[in-house]
């Protein structure tokens, strides 16, 4: 079985997610704050074409709860007013509701068993349990290398113990499941966009609203610059 892509319209990111979340199934989201631009920005060098991105972050759906809220995994950033969490987490999946944060959202179907469900989700709450940090660095590390594919199934040079980015978190828990998500690629050299590429057989279920080129032309040039300060800092960190 080929990788398929089945394209869905007039649907809200609620519905969308709640037609097409099931446990073990891949999320995937492209935001539109200015990390999550940065993000989709960096990974125009996977595309011929040079184009950005539909994706900056990944996470694992796990399912309903007794709430009766679809809940996934993830490795993620989030701050809300004082309270600040940096890494591995379980949120509701109503995060990414908002149709204005998230104009683009898919979601991929591996056709998992229930015993490999079962493993790649006990193995994400572990790392909920241990606190496994979210770390930036590993980002901008994998980032640094998309330019330079024979660099890729190396291991990240700015790679730190206990820590994990959101697309790592889902390449390495699938690693365990017995499945390589992305051959040939190391595990914390993942972008989001690999897993939307993935050569595996899976169905794609996509939902994307695009936005406008003009905007997207004018944050690219202040995001270039920005990326470009925020790379010349981390290379200068021991």
């Amino acid at each position: 079985m080929q990788p398929q892509t089945i394209l869905v319209n007039d649907l809200s990111n609620r519905e969308f997610i709640e037609r097409y979340a099931a446990p073990g199934r891949v999320g995937l989201c492209g935001g539109t704050t200015r990390i999550d631009l940065a993000i989709r920005h960096a990974q125009r060098h996977l595309h011929a074409e040079h184009r950005w991105s539909d994706w900056s972050h990944a996470f694992i759906f796990e399912g309903r709860r007794l709430d009766g809220q679809h809940w996934v995994v993830e490795s993620d950033l989030q701050i809300h007013r004082k309270h600040i969490q940096l890494g591995a987490q379980e949120n509701r999946a109503d995060k990414y509701h908002d149709e204005k944060m998230f104009p683009a959202l898919a979601i991929l179907d591996f056709g998992l068993d229930e015993k490999q469900i079962a493993t790649l989700l006990s193995g994400g709450l572990d790392l909920v349990a241990r606190h496994e940090k979210y770390s930036l660095r590993e980002l901008i590390g994998t980032l640094l290398v998309l330019k330079k594919p024979e660099l890729r199934a190396q291991e990240n040079r700015l790679a730190r113990e206990r820590s994990v980015y959101c697309s790592a978190f889902v390449k390495n828990l699938f690693h365990h499941a017995g499945l390589d998500l992305v051959p040939g690629v190391a595990d914390k050299n993942t972008a989001p966009e690999d897993l939307a590429n993935s050569p595996l057989p899976h169905v794609k279920f996509l939902l994307r609203r695009e936005m406008p080129g003009a905007k997207l032309a004018a944050l690219g040039s202040k995001i270039k610059t920005r990326v470009r300060a925020r790379l010349d800092k981390i290379k200068q960190t021991p």
